[in-house]
Order: C-alpha cells, then sequence, then structure tokens
C-alpha cells in the first residue's frame, strides 16, 4: 500500500484555447470539478495503477470537500481525513489548461492556514509518499516510518520551510528542475525530473538519466503527481528503499506513467488507460 500524506483540493479545471491575459475575459471549452492537489492526484494514480492508495489529508465537512471525497472514492482512493468535522470549505484550485499544447496555469490557496493534527494511519503501508504541505501531519508521518522502517518518497514540489527538518527523513527527493533546495539534498536517492527531457538522477555515487517517451502533450495538469504516484508504488512493489541498481527501471515507470496522463484531456480521462501499465 502507498499512504499519500499531504494536499487535496477541489479543482475546478476549464479547458481554453488561449490562457487569458491580465484583465481579460475568455470563455472555456469545458469544465470539470475533481478533487486534486499532489498528494490526492498522486493517490489516484497509484489506484489506477492497481495498487492500494491511502491518502491522509484535510477535507472536512463542508459541501464542497464531500465533492472531492466522492471523487477519491469513486476512483478507488481510501480517504483518511484528520479533520473530518471542519466546516469551512477546502482548499479551491482553478486550474485553466490550454487546449493547443495542454499548458495549464493554477490558482490555490493549498493548505495555507490550516493546522492539521499529526496523525496518520501507516499500518498495511509499504511506502510513505508526502508533498510537504500540512507540515506537522507530514513530519510525524516522516518520523513513524522511519521508526517502522517505511520507505519515504518525497514530491518535493516547491521550497516550504517544513523541509529543513523533513528532508532528514527522506530515502527519495524526486523534484523539478525549477526546485530551488535551500539546504543541502544529500538524500540517498536524488530525481529531477526537465519536463520532457530525460529524468535525471543520482544515488551516493551513481549518476544517470532515464529519457522521456514523446508524446503529444494534451493535458499537463498533474502530471508531476501521477509520476510521483507511479514512482512510488513502484518503490511499493520493490519491498525496499531503492538503491543505484533500482532506480533507473522505478524511474522509466513513473515516466510511462506521466506520458499516459499528458496524452489525454480531462481531469480524470487518463484514468483508465493507465491499466496496462498495472505492475
Amino acid at each position: 500500500m502507498v499512504v499519500a500524506v499531504g494536499l487535496c483540493t477541489v479543482d475546478l479545471v476549464q479547458r481554453v484555447a488561449e490562457l487569458p491575459a491580465p484583465g481579460q475575459k475568455v470563455q472555456s471549452e469545458s469544465v470539470e470539478v475533481a478533487a486534486g492537489g499532489p498528494a490526492a492526484n498522486a493517490a489516484v494514480a497509484v489506484a489506477a495503477l492497481g495498487g492500494r492508495a491511502r491518502l491522509s489529508t484535510v477535507l472536512g465537512a463542508h459541501p464542497l470537500a464531500r465533492l472531492a471525497a466522492e471523487d477519491l472514492s469513486a476512483c478507488g482512493v481510501e480517504l483518511a481525513d484528520v479533520l473530518p468535522d471542519r466546516t469551512a470549505p477546502p482548499a479551491v484550485s482553478a486550474v485553466s489548461v490550454r487546449t493547443g499544447d495542454g499548458e495549464r496555469t493554477v490558482v490555490s490557496h493549498n493548505a495555507a492556514g490550516v493546522s492539521a493534527p499529526p496523525a496518520t494511519d501507516l499500518s498495511g503501508a509499504d511506502v510513505l509518499l508526502l508533498d510537504g504541505h500540512h507540515p506537522e501531519l507530514a513530519l510525524a508521518a516522516a518520523r513513524a516510518a522511519r521508526a517502522r522502517g517505511i520507505p519515504v518518497v518525497l514530491d518535493a514540489g516547491s521550497w516550504k520551510p517544513v523541509l529543513t527538518e523533513l528532508l532528514s527523513y527522506v530515502d527519495v527527493c524526486a523534484c523539478s528542475s525549477a526546485f530551488e533546495p535551500r539546504v543541502p539534498l544529500d538524500n540517498p536517492v536524488v530525481i529531477r525530473t526537465h519536463g520532457p527531457d530525460p529524468v535525471s538522477w543520482q544515488a551516493g555515487g551513481t549518476r544517470g538519466e532515464v529519457p522521456v517517451p514523446p508524446v503529444e502533450a494534451r493535458d499537463t495538469a498533474g502530471a508531476g503527481d501521477v509520476w510521483h504516484g507511479a514512482f512510488a508504488l513502484a518503490v511499493a512493489r520493490l519491498g525496499r528503499a531503492p538503491g543505484a541498481a533500482d532506480v533507473p527501471a522505478l524511474v522509466e515507470y513513473a515516466n510511462r506513467a506521466a506520458a499516459v496522463r499528458i496524452r489525454h484531456e480531462g481531469a480524470r480521462a487518463w484514468v483508465r488507460p493507465m491499466l496496462g501499465l498495472m505492475l
């Protein structure tokens, strides 16, 4: 099982011919509402790939939160809401996707101002995937995973203050080329994605690159999250923290999963095609 700890949003996704300029109004070609956020999207990817996924997050009892919870349930994700009685609205992300090339913009409040209790159920967990949101929750889960010998994978999407302490518990730090760490990344495995260019990695004194499948980009929203979910699932199936000899195959699998997502337009259109990549 992959236990994903972090952000869950309600995503309002609109497809547009062109991303609007400041002060401009445009009419969208389609509208979707789905659960979003790095940890949530990764958990959906795990389930789509035939794995078991539990998402530990904050949603609450607001009607918008129920929309996200129902979507996650329909996707086969087990939800562990650490603040189930919270009445405030969940974070809402406004996502615009350009139809021509799948490029997107995202505006979101994320987890700002939300204090999550440090309680995560790691029963049955084979790997812990963190996105760094809800810092108290992330740190407690990472410490518990380290104590139990559960590998920890970090989706280091952007620098967050909690990473100064959290990185010490991380076995695999996976980040994009835009990620700017403020402390040395001396984790056992460090991986960097570079969009359509090869993924680079290092483990100890070994370095390498893994090419990305060439695809026509139709929708890039959540592609990185899918990558992390697939990578975490591959680590779970490995049964231990990966070493240098394992990394190329794990990255190659994650690359293929992200390519499937990019080829399909829509918040959930990529889910069923993932069946072809089941481990």
